[in-house]
């Protein structure tokens, strides 16, 4: 190959790695917001043990830095037109690679897992809320926050607390057979009742799933999808990166 090509080769890997640089860089940001948790859902993914969407978001941390630092290697290897220095970039890009592989996959599966129906969700709401145990504090809190801003009432609907033993209900269901935060205005002594009575105007009817669903699902598709699109410019970068190292001399 002519020395002019072998230039437009140096360009391409200059300007690809350049791109996969900025898009490693907000990887690392997204994932950063997945790790942070600002919806505070956490304690409902962990208590399962399967809080794999954001062991993902740790490893996408550190994949999506280490792309951005490693690019950078690779345009001053590029520069340098340096066979050695091409091969610790492949090397190093191609390892980083394989552990963002692996959080995509990861944070794919574990939503599935955990939004494919409300059934897991809900069972650990009957089971947890209301238990003075620091899982049962967690999720109780977690709940109470969800049912008050979402303006909802358990998983599918209030009908969870009456149709399923649970925690809730063994403990404090001779007071209210659900939650207060169930109800439209707590502070109101006849709203309150009214709620406890079970009318629907002075309660949240809709249940809380889709919430957690979606939230769920944003995370993955920050961890999972984005770190995917993030895969192709890389795996695309690789290759052209490749043909360059193997035309130096």
């Amino acid at each position: 190959m002519g020395a002019g090509a072998v230039t437009c080769l140096m360009i391409a890997v200059i300007a690809l790695n350049a791109f996969a640089a900025a898009a490693g860089l907000a990887l690392f940001a997204v994932a950063i917001w997945v790790a942070v948790d600002g919806y505070k859902l956490y304690p409902i993914s962990g208590v399962s043990g399967k809080d794999d969407i954001f062991a993902a978001a740790w490893i996408a941390i550190f994949t999506g830095f280490a792309f951005f630092l490693t690019c950078l290697f690779g345009i001053f290897a590029a520069l340098k037109r340096s066979r050695t220095l091409m091969m610790v970039y492949l090397i190093v890009m191609f390892i980083i690679f394989l552990f963002e592989c692996a959080s995509a996959i990861t944070a794919a599966t574990n939503r599935d897992y955990l939004v494919g129906n409300s059934n897991l969700v809900k069972k650990q709401m009957l089971q947890y809320y209301a238990d003075s145990s620091t899982q049962g504090k967690q999720i109780t809190q977690t709940w109470n926050r969800v049912m008050e801003q979402v303006e909802c009432c358990g998983t599918d609907g209030p009908t969870d607390w009456l149709n399923f033993d649970s925690t809730f209900k063994t403990n404090l269901g001779q007071t209210s057979v659900w939650p207060l935060n169930c109800c439209k205005n707590v502070y109101n002594t006849k709203d309150r009742e009214d709620c406890i009575a079970g009318r629907s105007s002075a309660m949240f009817t809709e249940g809380c799933f889709k919430y957690i669903e979606s939230v769920l699902s944003r995370y993955t598709w920050a961890v999972s999808w984005y770190g995917f699109s993030v895969l192709m410019l890389v795996f695309f970068t690789l290759v052209i990166s490749m043909v360059y190292y193997m035309q130096l001399d």
